[in-house]
């Protein structure tokens, strides 16, 4: 994190530092998680995916983040 202080947001309950105002669709690639597969559920309401980029985080924000495995 480059000069701003962190915020502390909660991702699958653990707590991590961010740079504020991150956008969620670039934490998801800072944390290499593909969205084609992946869910959000951004304050205990799910993300829709349009949202990713216009959704900043904020101090105490928590994150749910599944994503999807295919096989058989």
């Amino acid at each position: 994190m480059t000069g701003d202080a962190a915020v502390r947001v909660s991702i699958n309950g653990e707590w991590r530092e961010v740079s504020p105002e991150t956008p969620v669709a670039e934490l998801l690639r800072t944390l290499g998680i593909s969205t084609p597969r992946v869910a959000v559920e951004y304050n205990r309401e799910i993300l829709p995916k349009p949202r990713y980029a216009e959704t900043r985080l904020c101090e105490g924000d928590e994150l749910e983040i599944v994503t999807f495995v295919g096989g058989g």
